[in-house]
């Protein structure tokens, strides 16, 4: 499958990424009976969404031309949850529009306001920001919208969940009544077929995966842990699976803080996102993540909103998610791009039952097990060991081979390897053993019933003593 035709100037950027061919819900975007209309898309975070709508938009901005004209009022606005998912649109629509000469600009919260007020009078083909700040700008008459002809709203489920509905209704309510309206979501709840039917016109629904189905590329697994091992569990997971990006999501801030605490103690590269943190400590985060000095984050649903996080093999529910399509959401943020992911659902065993409803609701059928054991993790180092090794002998120096016969003059072969494996293994942290649920929930259950035994002995012998008739006092 090849794109369709398309602007060259846009051709042209695609063919300088190594674009070749496009991801299901770019193909949809492209289709004749697309073409200028409104458009409400549902696709899985991660199918190439941005680029999907620069290329519907291509149209719109640069009609019969061959470049952009000089930039003044923006003619296209795209408004996104989060400051981290709209700089992102920014990154990515520039180089799509570079060689046509488009001018993106970004308006977020946590930024220099006066830098963006000096941006904006500057001119721009396409502003991209969130919806606080864009509203900011409108209010103050920095941002002028009566030239737009097209308004993307992306991951729109999420904007109306952190409560930017008036928001989105102020910047709606100012573009003109003839624009394109393209809504893109990774699920459309109820919330978003009210504002698509308010402020879209005969718009093409495009359903590249249903909002009641699981994504394909994502394994759904399920532990049942007795309830005091979730933490133990979530340390076992991490050190079977060792995925190169995880993400870890608990409910609250204090839950957020107290998990990313024991995991750093336990030597893990580890960072934390709620919604207490300061932008210069999210971008710090974030920061570590990009370039690989983390591996895993613990954040709660809210912080992990638009998360740009590159190449997450695994996410880890450490607490239930509320309903199906946070579900959805956070096992999104795994299986992109092509690649496989994992999701784990931790069950402590008194939270069975909802966690069968959940996936009953999401359509999803989870592999029930336990969680990986100690031993199982030792079995799986020995392996990633040996083969470590075995990777870092044949591309061994010179110089390292000479060393290496000196040391082989003084100890023996197998005495240096296991103070090479020594040396790999120190730095991983220790597994943890984690006790059986099934047997726990057995002991619990033989409790519960002794416990009820006791009492009715007990409230029989009080009953016997209670009613037992008195003896007379005997004279002798």
């Amino acid at each position: 499958m090849t794109f369709p035709e398309i602007h060259p100037s846009v051709l042209r950027a695609l063919t300088a990424r190594n674009y070749t061919s496009p991801t299901p819900v770019q193909f949809a975007v492209l289709r004749p009976d697309a073409a200028d209309r409104d458009l409400l898309v549902s696709a899985p975070t991660g199918s190439g969404k941005t680029v999907a709508y620069g290329l519907a938009l291509a149209s719109n901005l640069l009609q019969d031309a061959e470049r952009f004209g000089r930039p003044q009022h923006p003619v296209v606005l795209i408004v996104a949850p989060t400051r981290e998912l709209a700089q992102q649109v920014q990154r990515e629509l520039e180089w799509l529009f570079a060689p046509a000469g488009g001018r993106v600009i970004s308006c977020v919260g946590g930024m220099d306001i006066r830098r963006e007020q000096r941006l904006l009078s500057q001119g721009a083909h396409i502003v991209v920001g969130t919806p606080g700040r864009l509203a900011d700008h409108l209010d103050q008459r920095h941002l002028h919208l009566s030239a737009v002809r097209a308004v993307v709203l992306d991951e729109a489920d999420e904007m109306l969940d952190l409560g930017f509905r008036d928001e989105l209704e102020i910047l709606l309510s100012a573009t003109p009544p003839e624009r394109r309206t393209l809504m893109f979501s990774a699920t459309l709840p109820k919330p978003i077929l009210t504002l698509a039917r308010r402020y879209q016109r005969d718009a093409l629904r495009l359903a590249l995966t249903s909002e009641n189905e699981p994504h394909a590329d994502i394994e759904y697994r399920v532990f049942s842990i007795r309830p005091r091992d979730v933490e133990h569990a979530v340390v076992n997971s991490l050190r079977f699976f060792d995925a190169n990006g995880t993400l870890v999501f608990c409910s609250t801030r204090e839950a957020v803080r107290h998990l990313h605490a024991n995991l750093q103690e336990r030597g893990f590269s580890v960072v934390a996102l709620s919604g207490e943190f300061k932008q210069h400590e999210r971008n710090s985060a974030l920061q570590a993540l990009r370039d690989g000095r983390a591996r895993v984050c613990v954040a709660t649903d809210v912080a992990a909103r638009g998360l740009d996080m590159p190449d997450v093999g695994l996410v880890i529910h450490a607490e239930l998610p509320q309903n199906r399509q946070t579900l959805l959401h956070r096992s999104g943020r795994t299986g992109r791009a092509g690649r496989k992911g994992l999701s784990l659902i931790l069950a402590p065993t008194a939270q069975h039952g909802a966690v069968e409803r959940l996936l009953a609701s999401a359509k999803i059928k989870g592999i029930w097990s336990a969680a990986p054991s100690a031993d199982a993790i030792r079995v799986r180092d020995e392996e990633n060991l040996v083969r470590e090794i075995a990777a870092m002998a044949e591309t061994s120096s010179e110089e390292d081979l000479a060393l290496g016969r000196v040391l082989l003059a003084e100890r023996s072969p197998e005495q240096l390897a296991a103070v090479l494996v020594r040396l790999r293994r120190e730095h991983l942290p220790a597994p943890e053993v984690l006790d059986d649920p099934g047997s726990v929930r057995s002991e619990t259950w033989k409790s519960k019933k002794n416990r009820a035994v006791t009492k009715k002995k007990s409230w029989s012998s009080k009953k016997s003593k209670q009613y037992k008739p008195r003896e007379k006092n005997k004279r002798h």
